[in-house]
């Protein structure tokens, strides 16, 4: 059986506002653990009004607090811009509240525009080259394994526990493949990112997996834009507004949330950029329940992955309810 799990990223309707993308991804996480999903996760993006959630730690605390049993998690922390111990620390502090349901996705991309990281850094920039030492302290200190050469030896990240978070490396390139396959890492590629070098990237990480502390074998999940209706006209419809929405970020218009799907139908669209959005579908899945689940089997056949986590920028809040309960009902969650 296929398990899904969904990333949300608190998108912002446009003519609504980030408090109620907030609650409305409160209440999706609470629909998916009744509809079967394994994991729901939530993203970091900053300095943006299209999506609300700039601090997953903080919204982690409150869905794992309003949810009983289903795995949340970050989708993810960009590390690079914060203390490893810290990171440590918060999400141990997540792990002691809701025992066996956290997940700890790391990433380096920024999650906003140059003058964010800036601000995030103090006005200190980072060294990307060291995320890679980075991963190595958080995993050393959710472990407690910090070597004795160590420049903060004896250092512990707490509240103790006897358990740790799980940790997953996001990724939608090779590099991060390999690092992830280096580490003995479990992996999740963004295929909503790239939507073209995911079967390479995630055959390179099985195949060069070294087995760890952490990991005895290789785990992957695919993360892709998914938009499921009951026709396959009605999907194209409400898929309108992922690819206007996609469409104005790669322009670098500043929007003022998820277009409506009436905006998206009386967008004045240019040859270009409908040859943009035939491209950009390579990103999407978007089709009847039917549909989606043929085109799901034939991704898990290429990636070979073991789940898949399904994202949606939908306008509409009960249309994106309505897509993931198709799903669930498909796939039999």
């Amino acid at each position: 059986m296929t398990k899904l799990s969904i990333l949300d990223q608190s998108p912002v309707s446009a003519g609504s506002t980030p408090e109620m993308a907030l609650k409305n991804t409160v209440r999706l996480a609470q629909e998916a653990e009744k509809m079967g999903y394994s994991r729901f996760w939530v993203s970091e993006h900053h300095d943006t009004r299209s999506l609300a959630g700039s601090s997953p730690e903080v919204l982690i605390s409150y869905l794992a607090a309003s949810t009983e049993k289903i795995r949340v998690g970050s989708g993810g922390v960009m590390l690079p811009h914060y203390s490893s111990y810290k990171v440590a620390e918060n999400f141990r502090i997540l792990e002691a509240l809701a025992p066996g349901r956290i997940d700890l996705g790391i990433g380096r991309a920024p999650g906003g525009m140059p003058n964010a990281t800036r601000a995030l850094q103090d006005g200190n920039p980072k060294d990307i080259r060291l995320y890679p030492e980075q991963i190595d302290d958080l995993l050393s200190y959710l472990h407690d394994q910090l070597p004795e050469n160590h420049p903060y030896e004896g250092l512990s990240a707490t509240p103790i526990l006897s358990h740790a978070p799980e940790l997953w490396m996001l990724g939608s390139s090779g590099s991060s493949a390999q690092l992830a396959a280096e580490k003995g890492l479990s992996f999740t590629f963004a295929h909503f990112i790239n939507g073209y070098d995911g079967p390479a990237a995630v055959r390179f990480y099985r195949n060069n997996f070294k087995p760890s502390a952490f990991n005895e074998k290789p785990n992957v999940i695919v993360a892709i834009f998914v938009v499921c209706a009951e026709t396959q006209e009605e999907a194209e419809e409400l898929a309108s507004s992922i690819d206007l929405s996609i469409l104005s970020i790669e322009k670098g218009m500043r929007t003022e949330g998820i277009p409506s799907v009436e905006t998206a139908k009386n967008y004045p669209y240019s040859a270009y950029d409908w040859s943009r959005i035939r491209e950009n579908r390579q990103r999407i899945i978007v089709g009847t329940p039917q549909k989606v689940k043929e085109t799901v089997t034939r991704l898990q056949e290429l990636y070979g992955a073991d789940e898949f986590m399904m994202v949606s920028l939908m306008h509409d809040m009960d249309a994106k309810i309505k897509s993931y309960e198709l799903l669930a009902k498909e796939f039999q969650l």
